[in-house]
């Protein structure tokens, strides 16, 4: 498997006190655990099972991921910004791995 590749599409400026969209999405197989190989064989569960973005070290978005996400998950929320700063995006894997960005954002 390659290495999962993080992508994150944050506006470079808003207002302060503006409810900004922001948009992720990794590359990730997110195999379940269910499906099998040519030769019968299960396939290893392998999935990114937790998501966390923060703003200046605060957690504004987090969610847990469950089996049945779909490949190379995509994730859109708001998030208000009152400030300059910082978003960090953490992917965690099954297998420990952890995945990370980060994009900063300039209030007017």
């Amino acid at each position: 498997m390659a290495e999962p590749k993080p992508r994150v599409k944050v506006p470079k400026k808003a207002a302060a006190g503006e409810v900004i969209t922001i948009k992720t999405l990794i590359s990730h197989p997110m195999e379940s655990g269910q499906r099998k190989d040519k030769q019968g064989n299960l396939i290893p569960r392998q999935i990114i099972n937790k998501f966390t973005c923060e703003f200046n070290g605060q957690v504004v978005f987090s969610c847990d991921m469950d089996p049945a996400v779909s490949a190379n998950p995509y994730m859109e929320f708001s998030a208000k910004v009152n400030e300059p700063g910082t978003f960090k995006f953490t992917w965690v894997d099954d297998d420990g791995s952890v995945y990370e960005t980060e994009k900063k954002i300039t209030v007017e």
